[in-house]
């Protein structure tokens, strides 16, 4: 039997609440169980963070959180305020729908502002969603509105990295 600490409990319930934030997910997501797997775990109570090292690769439902290192941080009301995931490639995906297309997003850092529901994908920054792709050193992406910002240079790029984006048409009806 392993007993949880209360510090254990709450870097679990971090990790679901930026998981289960998502309003607009799939339905079951939020009642999903959330997977953690990484190598190591620091939790600062004091600071209200939480960091994962190692291959971290979080999930629940749709929605999915990977990277070398991901870092969680609570405001002063105890929820989860924002998601840091750094690596060569840190990852972010999510279903927002049935009928929507899976967006997937990578960067060397990605922020997730929870309350905003806003992502931000930092050099060599890439998004898909379907057969659409945006790329640049900066993106940005509002969840609720679907909305996507791109730069070529922002803080945390390095050098200038062309925006370049394909939008697939959407199929005309008889096709």
């Amino acid at each position: 039997m392993i007993r949880l600490t209360p510090s254990a409990m709450l870097a679990g319930l971090l990790a679901v609440t930026l998981l289960s934030a998502s309003a607009h997910a799939l339905e079951g997501d939020a009642s999903a169980p959330v997977q953690v797997e990484a190598d190591r775990f620091d939790l600062d109570n004091l600071a209200g963070s939480a960091t994962y090292q190692g291959d971290v690769r979080i999930r629940q439902g749709s929605m999915k959180l990977n990277g070398d290192r991901v870092e969680l941080y609570r405001n002063a009301d105890g929820q989860l305020s924002r998601a840091v995931a750094v690596g060569d490639r840190a990852y972010i995906e999510q279903q927002p729908s049935p009928e929507e297309k899976l967006m997937k997003g990578w960067g060397k850092r990605i922020v997730y502002h929870v309350a905003e529901r806003r992502v931000e994908l930092i050099d060599e920054a890439e998004l898909h969603q379907g057969n659409d792709t945006f790329d640049g050193g900066f993106l940005e992406y509002f969840l609720d509105r679907r909305v996507v910002q791109a730069r070529s240079t922002a803080d945390g790029v390095k050098g200038s990295q062309r925006v370049r984006m394909t939008l697939e048409p959407e199929p005309q009806g008889g096709q």
